[in-house]
């Protein structure tokens, strides 16, 4: 009797939990509020800053640190045009010193990106736009909401009762822990190329750059992708798709200049 228990628990959640996400409008599974999902993040974000700092790995470089948050205020500007709520998030990105390839933004607009990325694929200011614009379309469209949902909904049919019941809140700590390093979907990171290219040209950003940026991302890739792209869709496609864009952001982009 207990899977079908937990079975029907996993799809009274999921008629319950459905909304159309404001800026898609995409049906999302939503298990978990928005204040939860902002609060679960910004402990993580606050923890790996932290063991970032004793580690020495938060970076120094003044100019660096100036170019992105230059770079992020603009983008920050036009999402919150995009989603009138995150006009409340707490803002904040970091530069984290590490080689990887990798930038991401939470919900609730914690973001960071890692020198290895900017270093490596020598970029530029258009291109650094487009890997931040790409991360905050994801907190924009509550993927990362998603992602909770998603992990709340595995953790099987007594959790989810108590989640919607709004009592039994101590599952959201290791839920957090999960959801925030699982991987975006395929669809997910789609959606995130289609509206993040977007706010790159609302912000003033040539999105020309995100064809280049790929590319560039591809060709590091060597003998397996890196992190950044483990589960994005195959390089070639989304190049493809995101020339497709182009000509319909340039106007954008040349009226934001």
């Amino acid at each position: 009797m207990k899977y079908p228990l937990i079975a029907t628990a996993l799809l009274a959640a999921s008629l319950v939990g459905c909304q159309a996400n404001p800026v898609s409008g995409r049906q999302q599974l939503v298990l978990v509020s928005e204040e939860q999902t902002q609060a679960s993040s910004a402990q993580a974000y606050t923890q790996t800053l932290s063991e970032a700092q004793k580690q020495g790995k938060l970076s120094t470089d003044a100019a660096l640190n100036n170019r992105v948050s230059r770079i992020t205020d603009r983008l920050i500007a036009e999402a919150k045009l995009m989603y009138p709520p995150s006009r409340d998030w707490q803002w904040s990105v970091a530069v984290i010193d590490e080689p990887t390839l990798n930038a991401w933004c939470m919900p609730g607009g914690k973001m960071a990106i890692y020198t290895g990325i900017v270093q490596k694929l020598k970029l530029t200011d258009d291109e650094i736009a487009q890997i931040m614009g790409h991360e905050i379309a994801h907190a924009l469209l509550g993927h990362g909401r998603e992602r909770m949902s998603r992990a709340i909904a595995m953790q099987g049919g007594m959790q989810i009762g108590s989640i919607l019941a709004g009592r039994d809140l101590s599952i959201l700590a290791p839920v957090a822990d999960i959801a925030l390093t699982l991987p975006h979907s395929r669809a997910s990171e789609s959606e995130a190329d289609r509206y993040g290219i977007e706010l790159a040209a609302r912000a003033g950003f040539d999105p020309r750059a995100a064809v280049r940026l790929w590319e560039k991302m591809d060709a590091a890739s060597g003998n397996g992708p890196p992190q950044f792209l483990s589960t994005h869709p195959a390089p070639g496609n989304r190049i493809q798709a995101l020339n497709a864009l182009v000509p319909q952001m340039m106007p954008i982009y040349e009226k934001a200049r």
